[in-house]
């Protein structure tokens, strides 16, 4: 899946989590500090800005579908390369790094099993593998509150809790059907403190992955029952989302 939106609206809808987890899913991984890393899904940039921050940006490399993404990444992380491409095809030669990361992307892989295959090929042997996905199944990813209260108005909304990796333990299942070898599974956690309402809600109608698109498509009149409907699930503000993502890490 190739998001449509810019940089700007992709930072202020999930860049708000994703930039607290990167140093968080890295501290998982366990980098040597010479290796050469590819973040493959990297959007606008947020695991790469961490990556190239402990290994510096020679180091790294990036590869997202998004051509806005990519222009963004280029630009907040200097030196480093950055490649449009799809998972499932990475635009690099057999174990050309010392490890593959993916933070949030595997649900969307139109093939995650391709597309980890893919991570593993590009890696060295005895390389590191590793992904991370949010707790959408459990109801602890950050949109949680959200997904419950889209769910009173359309049982049947995508409410990403299906996708590959969003379930306790489907990571693994991944993980050792591509191959890889000791695998090991782990719970990221986050908090992120939001000083209203209205600042929670606003990113949701940016139109902004599987969430915005579900926003967009309502009619007014269903936006401000959805709004409402989630008004009455979070605490009074200022308040604090708590978030908890689902990670693997294996060696290929």
């Amino acid at each position: 899946m190739s998001f449509t939106s810019g940089a700007d609206q992709y930072d202020r809808f999930m860049g708000r989590y994703s930039a607290p987890l990167a140093p968080v899913f890295t501290d998982l991984v366990r980098l040597a500090d010479s290796a050469r890393v590819v973040d493959v899904g990297c959007g606008p940039g947020a695991l790469t800005r961490e990556l190239a921050r402990r290994l510096g940006p020679l180091a790294v490399c990036g590869v997202d579908p998004s051509e806005a993404f990519v222009e963004a990444a280029r630009e907040r992380v200097p030196g480093a390369r950055v490649e449009r491409g799809e998972a499932e095809a990475l635009p690099f030669e057999d174990e050309a790094f010392d490890a593959a990361l993916a933070q949030l992307v595997v649900h969307f892989m139109a093939d995650p099993l391709a597309g980890l295959r893919e991570m593993r090929r590009v890696t060295r042997a005895g390389g590191v593998v590793a992904a991370c996905v949010w707790d959408h199944a459990g109801g602890r990813g950050p949109l949680g509150v959200f997904w419950e209260a889209a769910r009173m108005l359309d049982a049947d909304v995508d409410d990403e809790s299906s996708r590959a990796g969003a379930r306790s333990g489907h990571l693994l299942e991944l993980f050792a059907a591509t191959g890889l070898g000791d695998v090991e599974g782990a719970a990221l956690s986050i908090e992120v403190e939001h000083q209203s309402f209205e600042e929670w809600w606003e990113p949701f109608t940016l139109g902004v992955g599987p969430a915005g698109a579900f926003v967009a498509g309502l009619s007014a009149t269903e936006r401000d029952q959805l709004r409402e409907l989630c008004r009455e699930r979070v605490p009074d503000a200022p308040f604090v989302v708590s978030a908890r993502a689902w990670a693997a890490r294996g060696l290929a």
